[in-house]
C-alpha cells in the first residue's frame, strides 16, 4: 500500500485525524500510517498537540480579532495587564482570575469575548465564600451581575472559617469568583504576549 503526501496531509491536517485513526480507514496497522508520515516528511504532532485536536475537532474554539478599534485596544491593555498581575499562570491548562470585585470580572470576561473570540457560555467559574454568607444568596449575586447561566459555576462551592483572611473578608460580601477558561493554547498565547512586554 502506498499513501501519498496529499491524501495523507488532507487527513491529518485539515481533517485532524488520528494515525490511529487514518490506519483504520485504510485497514492497515497505526506503524504503517506512521512510516508513511515519516516518509512524506509531515512532522507528527507532539502528544499535547494531539490532545488539543482531539478536544477541539472543528478547531480553536476562539478568534483572535486582528484590527481594533481604539475601545478595543484600551481593553486589550486593560486586559493583559490583569492578567499579568493578577492572572494564575501557574495554571498550564486554562486560563484563570480571581477576584472579588464584579466589575473587574465583567471586564476581563468582555476582553476574552471581544478580543479573543471566546464564548461566553464557555466560561466557567467556582466560587470561595466564608462560612457566614449563604451559599445559594452569594451564586444568585454572581449569577445576575455577570448575565451567566446558573450551570457555568461549576462544582462545589468553597467555604472558609470567617475571620480567617482577615480584612479580605469586608471586601468580600459575596466571596472571591474564579474565572477558568479551559484552553492550553489561548492561555499560552496571551502568557507569551506577556513575557514580551517584560
Amino acid at each position: 500500500m502506498e499513501l501519498s503526501s496529499f491524501i495523507l496531509k488532507k487527513l491529518y491536517f485539515s481533517e485532524k485525524k488520528s494515525a490511529f485513526e487514518i490506519s483504520k480507514l485504510f485497514n492497515c496497522s497505526e506503524n504503517k500510517i506512521n512510516y508513511w508520515l515519516k516518509r512524506c516528511s509531515i512532522p507528527k504532532r507532539s502528544i499535547s498537540e494531539a490532545i488539543y485536536v482531539k478536544h477541539n475537532p472543528k478547531g480553536d474554539p476562539f478568534k483572535i480579532k486582528k484590527r481594533l478599534t481604539k475601545e478595543e485596544m484600551k481593553l486589550f491593555g486593560f486586559g493583559l495587564g490583569l492578567y499579568w498581575g493578577e492572572g494564575n499562570k501557574r495554571n498550564k491548562t486554562s486560563i484563570r482570575l480571581s477576584n472579588t470585585d464584579p466589575a473587574l470580572i465583567k471586564n476581563f470576561i468582555k476582553f476574552l469575548v471581544r478580543i479573543y473570540g471566546v464564548k461566553k457560555q464557555d466560561i466557567n467559574f467556582s466560587l470561595l465564600i466564608f462560612s457566614d454568607i449563604s451559599p445559594i444568596i452569594a451564586k444568585k449575586f454572581w449569577i445576575r451581575e455577570l448575565k451567566i447561566k446558573p450551570n457555568q459555576i461549576r462544582g462545589k462551592i468553597f467555604v472558609i472559617k470567617s475571620g480567617s483572611i482577615g480584612t479580605y473578608r469586608q471586601k468580600s460580601k459575596y466571596g472571591v469568583l474564579i474565572l477558568m477558561y479551559h484552553n492550553r493554547k489561548l492561555r499560552d498565547i496571551i502568557c507569551n504576549m506577556i513575557e514580551e512586554l517584560k
